[in-house]
C-alpha cells in the first residue's frame, strides 16, 4: 500500500506541477501585457479572467471530453485518458488565476519603475521584465495558488484521465473511489497527503511574503 500511495503521490505532484509549469509559462506575458498596456475593453479583459476562476471543473472536463473523444476535432492526439491531457485541462483550469493574481500583482507596482527603466533606454521587454521582478512576490503567491487548485481539483482529472491504476490514477481520483469502495483508511491517508501539501507550499509562500 505504501508503494501505491507513494506512486499516485509522486504523478500528481508531476503533472499538476508540469501544467502549472505550462500555464505559467503563457500566463506571465497575458499578464503583462494585459497591466502594462492601455487599450479598449481592458476592464472587460479583466473581469473575464477573474469570472473564470470559478469555472466549475466538471464543466470544464466536458468541453475538453467532447475535444479530445475520439470523435471530437482533437481526437487524433490522443490526449483523452492520458496524463498529457490532463496536464492540458488543469492547465486551462488554472490559467485565470495566474492571470488575475499576477495583472493585480503588476498593478501594484509603482510606474515610476517602468518609467524610469524606459528613461535609460531599456526596452519594453526590459522594462516589463523589470517590473515583474519587482513583482516577484505576488507572482510568487499566483503560481502556488494556482498549483494548489490544480492538485485539489478531480473534474479534470477525472473526465480527462479516467482514473486509470498505474497510469493517470492520482490523489482526488484515488480519494473518490476508494470512499465509493468504503476503503476508508485509505482514503484518509490520501486526504492528509493532500491537505499536507496545500498547507506547506501555503505556509512556505506566507513565510516568503513576510520577508
Amino acid at each position: 500500500m505504501i508503494f501505491m500511495i507513494l506512486e499516485i503521490t509522486l504523478r500528481s505532484l508531476l503533472i499538476s506541477g508540469t501544467a502549472t509549469l505550462l500555464a505559467t509559462l503563457w500566463s506571465t506575458p497575458i499578464a503583462l501585457s494585459i497591466s502594462m498596456r492601455e487599450f479598449m475593453g481592458k476592464g472587460a479583459v479583466k473581469s473575464l479572467f477573474t469570472a473564470l476562476i470559478g469555472m466549475p471543473t466538471v464543466a470544464l472536463g466536458l468541453i475538453l471530453y467532447l475535444l479530445f473523444s475520439r470523435t471530437g476535432p482533437l481526437g487524433p492526439l490522443h490526449l483523452l485518458y492520458s496524463p498529457s491531457g490532463i496536464i492540458i485541462g488543469q492547465a486551462i483550469l488554472i490559467t485565470p488565476i495566474i492571470v488575475s493574481f499576477m495583472v493585480s500583482a503588476l498593478e501594484s507596482v509603482d510606474p515610476g519603475i517602468r518609467d524610469l527603466a524606459r528613461t535609460l533606454g531599456a526596452s519594453e521587454r526590459k522594462a516589463s521584465l523589470a517590473v515583474l521582478g519587482e513583482a516577484k512576490r505576488g507572482a510568487t503567491l499566483a503560481v502556488v495558488a494556482a498549483f494548489n487548485r490544480a492538485i485539489a481539483e478531480l473534474g479534470v482529472a477525472m473526465m480527462i484521465g479516467g482514473n486509470i491504476y498505474g497510469y493517470t490514477r492520482v490523489l482526488t481520483t484515488t480519494i473518490a473511489l476508494e470512499t465509493a469502495r468504503g476503503e476508508i483508511e485509505l482514503c484518509i491517508w490520501m486526504m492528509v497527503i493532500l491537505l499536507v501539501i496545500v498547507f506547506f507550499l501555503t505556509l512556505l509562500i506566507n513565510l516568503f511574503r513576510r520577508d
